[in-house]
């Protein structure tokens, strides 16, 4: 272990109890405040499960949703997906927007995964050599596809998580070994999928970019953010 890894571990440590206590809460407030989407249904194949995580780039969970049965319904998997042709495949997914884009990863997608019979590789280098494929979205068929205590740490569970505990120092969340370990320990949890679903649902509801309503956050018992603005004249902002 470096020196900054064994900082980190020591950091993470301190922070034990504020852990534990994020984990018990967040997963209280899920199961009565939590999102209801298609992909979050148990008979969600991991193909859909695949899909619904490469159509939630840089798009609204809720604008997704009202698309997804379609795109399910239409192409119900990789074969057929790989089968459509770039007018079919960008004129049917125009209504989310980044239509070309979209369809040039999906299909490209959907043709190794036809080759490889519809399974994802097990380790996370070889799900990022897949076309389209990024850390988050190798993070999701890792944690979705073999059950692997993955954090699904986008910008939105990075806003949580910094304001809970403490903010990042690299500006890319991919490479800052402070956030990647904070999302790691979080996320290790034998009901780890709920944990990475309650903290995105929660910076949607609540702890939002603008004007978080920390009053009806179940985390601020145990919030750095909501502490601070408790105690400022004047809410802080991020």
């Amino acid at each position: 272990m470096s020196a900054a890894s064994g900082r980190i571990e020591a950091r993470l440590t301190r922070h034990a109890w504020r852990v534990c206590a994020f984990q018990r809460s967040i997963l209280t407030w899920f199961r009565q405040k939590g999102r209801t989407f298609p992909w979050r249904d148990k008979s969600a194949s991991h193909y859909l499960l695949a899909i619904a995580e490469m159509l939630l780039q840089r798009t609204r969970a809720e604008t997704v949703a009202g698309f997804f049965p379609r795109f399910a319904k239409r192409f119900p998997g990789w074969n057929q997906l790989a089968r459509a042709s770039d007018e079919e495949l960008q004129a049917f997914l125009e209504p989310i927007g980044l239509w070309r884009q979209r369809a040039d990863s999906l299909r490209a997608l959907a043709r190794e995964m036809q080759s490889r019979g519809g399974q994802f590789p097990a380790t996370r280098d070889e799900i990022e050599e897949l076309p389209g494929i990024g850390q988050y979205i190798a993070s999701a068929m890792l944690l979705f596809c073999h059950g692997l205590r993955e954090p699904l740490l986008d910008v939105n569970m990075a806003r949580v998580l910094e304001r809970c505990f403490a903010p990042r120092k690299l500006a890319d969340i991919r490479y800052d070994p402070w956030l990647q370990s904070l999302a790691r320990r979080v996320t290790n949890h034998k009901q780890s999928i709920e944990i990475n679903w309650a903290i995105l649902d929660l910076a949607s509801k609540v702890c939002l970019t603008r004007r978080p309503t920390c009053n009806v956050c179940p985390l601020r018992a145990c919030c750095r953010y909501a502490k601070i603005n408790r105690m400022s004249p004047s809410p802080a902002r991020r």
